[in-house]
């Protein structure tokens, strides 16, 4: 079970380094153009959909992205306490 929970928690914590990879690359154009963009696109836009949908953007800034961060860190924090209480 220990095993399972740090992989779990591991791969929340390199798809948040994702996540932020992908919302600065909004701030380069046609960085999302590329394959590695469409790459992050495809691994990102899924999650980041529902948040989207619930939170609507303000002008030009979408709050959505920071929102779905927190909720991973929030996982992320789960996770770990499920750690400790299985220690």
């Amino acid at each position: 079970m220990y095993i399972l929970l740090s992989i779990l928690t591991k791969l929340i914590v390199y798809y948040s380094y994702a996540l932020i990879i992908y919302i600065l690359m909004s701030w380069f154009p046609g960085a999302r153009d590329t394959s590695i963009g469409r790459f992050f696109e495809k691994i990102c836009e899924p999650y980041l959909e529902p948040f989207r949908r619930i939170i609507p953007p303000f002008g030009m800034i979408d709050f959505s992205p920071i929102v779905a961060f927190l909720v991973l860190r929030l996982a992320s924090g789960g996770l770990r306490q499920l750690y400790y209480w299985f220690l």
